[in-house]
């Protein structure tokens, strides 16, 4: 019987998709991609095939999982099976070099971007930027390499420090900072390419954005303050991902074409408005997490939009699958 395959490389980022398949009562089998053996003769089973490969994989000593994904998905692929995310999704999940050039073929305005390898390019780079900018890893996720620098000499003597840590694919992005009236970012999530919500997150606390419930540890993620002045009573602060009611910007309709183009049909993209209101589009997400709390708070599930879009797929598919059978018969 056909079923819903979950490409990824990591467990704890799969259990709330576990948990809402089970709840919907849809089959579903993980391929676990960290490594493994393809065998380019054989034909792949039926169904639904849902990528999850994350860019930060190589961080939980994946290093080659996204590699091994790619060639996985040509093989999906070459036999017409349905993949959700397909390679092109994973080619910019992987590369924000790739992301910022298919932005801007639609119209989407990206921070300007150096794309470097190499120390003395790295410097190259920070001297034709006036102002103050941001270092990034190509190869990305969790904030990698992400660090602010006020000037040219002050990204000199990081990159000349121990502290200095090259991308994985060893591409360093210099790009200028944008400086918004409040520390704060907007992310848009599509599920089966269609908007879902808008979550605002805070980012007063750094550059470490991910969304996914076990992302958030220790007291820097609590919701609830440091103790006041008297050193009693809790300061409540807000949280830092809200679910924005009703949001509407004619953005999403750029990201809608955007991501139906590049067989992209679960995604989250990232933006930064400026204080003059421009928006700057930064991070497009192709493995998307979400914050229950935000979720809980606006009575809007993520995981559980995707199992149910998932769903409808294998349904279609199988429906298609019987059609065919009679018309052959």
């Amino acid at each position: 019987m056909s079923k819903i395959y979950v490409i990824h490389e990591n467990d704890a980022w799969v259990e709330p998709l576990r948990t809402a398949f089970t709840e919907l009562r849809l089959p579903f089998e993980e391929w676990f991609l960290s490594e493994g053996l393809l065998d380019l003769a054989a034909v792949p089973p039926s169904g639904v095939f849902y990528n999850r490969m994350s860019a930060s994989s190589h961080t939980r000593g994946h290093r080659y999982a996204a590699e091994y994904t790619a060639g996985v998905l040509a093989w999906l692929e070459s036999h017409r099976r349905r993949v959700v995310n397909d390679s092109r999704a994973l080619q910019l999940e992987v590369s924000k070099v790739a992301q910022y050039a298919a932005l801007s073929r639609y119209g989407i305005r990206t921070p300007r971007s150096f794309a470097a390898v190499g120390r003395a390019h790295l410097i190259a780079a920070a001297r034709q930027i006036s102002g103050p900018f941001i270092t990034k890893h190509n190869r990305a996720g969790k904030g990698l390499g992400v660090h602010l620098f006020q000037t040219a000499a002050a990204l000199e003597a990081h990159v000349a420090s121990p502290a200095f840590e090259d991308s994985v694919d060893g591409i360093t992005l210099i790009q200028e900072y944008i400086q918004a009236p409040e520390p704060y970012i907007t992310r848009v999530e599509f599920v089966g390419g269609r908007f879902l919500y808008a979550v605002r997150v805070d980012t007063s606390l750094g550059f470490e954005l991910c969304p996914a419930d076990v992302c958030q540890v220790g007291d820097a993620f609590c919701p609830v303050g440091d103790a006041n002045a008297g050193g009693s009573v809790p300061v409540a602060v807000a949280p830092r991902f809200r679910i924005i009611e009703d949001f509407r910007h004619p953005i999403v309709a750029r990201y809608r074409k955007f991501i139906a183009d590049h067989g992209i049909g679960i995604a989250g993209i990232e933006f930064i408005t400026d204080r003059a209101g421009e928006i700057y589009t930064y991070d497009v997400n192709t493995n998307t997490n979400y914050n229950s709390d935000a979720e809980a708070a606006a009575g809007i599930y993520g995981m559980r939009a995707i199992a149910a879009y998932l769903g409808s797929e294998l349904r279609r598919q199988r429906t298609d699958g019987e059609s065919s059978a009679l018309v052959a018969a």
